[in-house]
């Protein structure tokens, strides 16, 4: 279809139009701060304005639109009290939910930031730690569902007769065994969808961790070893005390993308096995199920969970600073 330059022209105005009225709102509003002497909380209050005014519309609004869900049946529209609550706590497939929640909570962000924190002592003062260090954070520029899809492949099982084309099961065919089906058998299948998340995240943790460690005085480490002290002493007594704070941010920072975690359980397993976790349940039963009031009512419980750690963050960086 050719190009009507005179019918795009009204679309154009209109363009222009939107950019001249934004030109001029962000005119008018440095012009108040700086017309005279004002007040630092004015100014900071007309700064602040557009930001609150997203932030109420995209976050606050939804959230206590979520919030009133969950109390409603599965339509949304009828009153149903404490119910979705209870159902969240006593039903067997929620419970199983919750207890992987759990594990993951726990298990990623403390053995993710152990081989990450391994892996950045190890390569920090070597000749090679830029190669290193962009090696093992690879991982991270995979997409969650990337990701998934590879760790799949890894535990692919084909029947006993037939050549194995997962990686895992090709090893124990090879030593003899027989091949499994890795990701059916509960609980095993959970910690190997931990695996795939610690995969990704190691290399965050290695990253930040060897900046930490590189930033530590060189006359501690230094004094240390000419009182006698060995290399894994210094790590011990020296290394770790004066990287303590960066490890608090990077096992936290773990933690909140922990329980943010649907891609890997939805691409390997699709929440079957006794592998779901809340985000994936909250996204079946709201999306699959239809049941709206209790979808709204784990993602109520999902923002509780966050909260103490999105708070304890907030509060390590603000005495950081």
């Amino acid at each position: 279809m050719p190009f009507d330059a005179v019918a795009q022209l009204p679309k154009l105005s209109y363009l222009l139009q939107g950019v001249a009225a934004f030109t001029a709102v962000v005119c008018l509003i440095l012009l108040a701060v700086h017309r005279g002497p004002v007040r630092r909380r004015a100014a900071a209050l007309v700064l602040l304005t557009p930001a609150l005014l997203l932030l109420t519309v995209g976050l606050l609004l939804p959230a206590l639109r979520t919030l009133a869900l969950s109390f409603t049946d599965s339509g949304g529209d009828a009153w149903a009290g404490l119910d979705n609550y209870v159902w969240m706590f006593t039903d067997p497939r929620a419970l199983v939910a919750l207890r992987n929640t759990l594990a993951w909570v726990v298990l990623v962000p403390l053995t993710a930031t152990a081989v990450g924190l391994l892996y950045a002592a190890a390569v920090v003062r070597s000749r090679f730690r830029a190669l290193a260090l962009s090696l093992v954070l690879t991982p991270m520029a995979i997409s969650f569902v990337g990701a998934g899809l590879v760790w799949k492949f890894v535990y692919a099982y084909r029947p006993a007769e037939a050549a194995q084309t997962g990686l895992l099961n090709r090893l124990v065919v090879a030593f003899g065994g027989e091949p499994r089906q890795w990701l059916v058998d509960s609980p095993w299948n959970v910690l190997l969808l931990i695996v795939a998340m610690v995969w990704t995240q190691a290399g965050f943790a290695a990253v930040v961790l060897a900046g930490a460690i590189r930033a530590v005085p060189a006359e501690l480490t230094e004094a240390a070893r000419l009182d006698g002290a060995s290399r894994r002493q210094v790590f011990r007594w020296i290394t770790l005390p004066s990287i303590r704070p960066t490890l608090l941010v990077v096992v936290l920072a773990q933690a909140i993308g922990t329980f943010k975690a649907f891609d890997i359980v939805k691409t390997m397993t699709g929440g079957q096995f006794d592998t779901g976790v809340i985000a994936h349940e909250m996204y079946d039963q709201a999306f699959r199920y239809g049941e709206t009031g209790r979808g709204a009512a784990l993602a109520v419980l999902l923002f509780v969970l966050v909260t103490p750690f999105v708070a304890h963050q907030v509060r390590a960086q603000r005495r950081a600073g």
